[in-house]
């Protein structure tokens, strides 16, 4: 009773081949394997300059974490010097670490940050 369903707009193009095993009487899709992207760390770092509470507004705003979580990032790039702000694929962390570094700029602090493969 229910519709045809086309495949190749089912799943996203390379997710299921065209190869069909014959198995008796069913076919069979073979399914390729789809690596994951890679991650990325974007990291804080600590330059003795620009202040604590635009390095958390910088966490809430461009990461979107909470006050809590921002804090402890915040103490922890302060303390040793580095802190791991988010973990994304390449592209969201290039974004996240431009839009750190306009923020930065545009409120006059050398806050800088930089990517780092996760692993």
């Amino acid at each position: 009773m229910g519709l045809p369903v086309d495949i190749s707009t089912t799943y996203p193009e390379g997710a299921v081949s065209d190869k069909r095993k014959e198995q008796g009487d069913s076919s069979v899709l073979e399914r390729r394997k789809v690596d994951e992207p890679k991650k990325f760390k974007v990291l804080l770092l600590n330059d003795h300059y620009t202040t604590m509470e635009f390095v958390v507004l910088v966490l809430k705003t461009v990461f979107r974490l909470s006050s809590a979580q921002s804090t402890r990032i915040m103490l922890h790039v302060h303390n040793t010097g580095v802190g791991v702000a988010g973990i994304y694929t390449r592209e969201i962390a290039e974004t996240k670490m431009a839009q750190v570094h306009d923020m930065a700029r545009e409120a006059g602090h050398p806050l800088q940050c930089e990517l780092e493969p996760e692993g």
